[in-house]
């Protein structure tokens, strides 16, 4: 149970952030340097802070990416995922209720169609996975 609570509150934490970032970046037209500081940040906060509890994943790419290198019990991914997207979900929530005026909070925009975002995704994430089971070696205990 202490694994997934950790899940929920470093996913909030990760999508709370980085999604504010966003939003004040779109108020201000500060930088998408700082959109890019803060998501790697505070990935690297919740990294330290929940690390040694339940692996850090904050992200459902990333307990199936640990469950494909065999490093994750398949028991533990749907309750991961759960956890997970309540995290996300409270932090949209959260964000919606202080943002409110902000009109396209909600809104996916992109200038491409939604077949080059898909894989655009993919092969940032295969890259991110990369790393993370690379970092991680076989014996983390992300994988138990």
């Amino acid at each position: 149970m202490k694994k997934l609570i950790a899940e929920s509150i470093g996913t909030f934490c990760f999508v709370f952030a980085g999604t504010r970032a966003i939003v004040i970046n779109d108020a201000t037209r500060a930088s998408v340097v700082g959109i890019a500081m803060t998501f790697g940040l505070i990935v690297m906060a919740m990294i330290y802070t929940l690390g040694d509890i339940s692996g850090a994943h904050l992200n459902p790419a990333v307990t199936f990416g640990f469950l494909a290198a065999l490093r994750f019990q398949g028991r533990l991914v749907l309750p991961y995922i759960l956890s997970q997207l309540s995290g996300a979900i409270l932090a949209s929530l959260t964000l919606r209720c202080l943002f409110h005026e902000h009109a396209t909070l909600w809104a996916l925009r992109a200038g491409r169609g939604g077949r080059a975002i898909f894989f655009l995704e993919v092969i940032l994430t295969s890259i991110v996975m990369f790393v993370i089971l690379s970092v991680c070696g076989s014996n983390s205990r992300a994988a138990y």
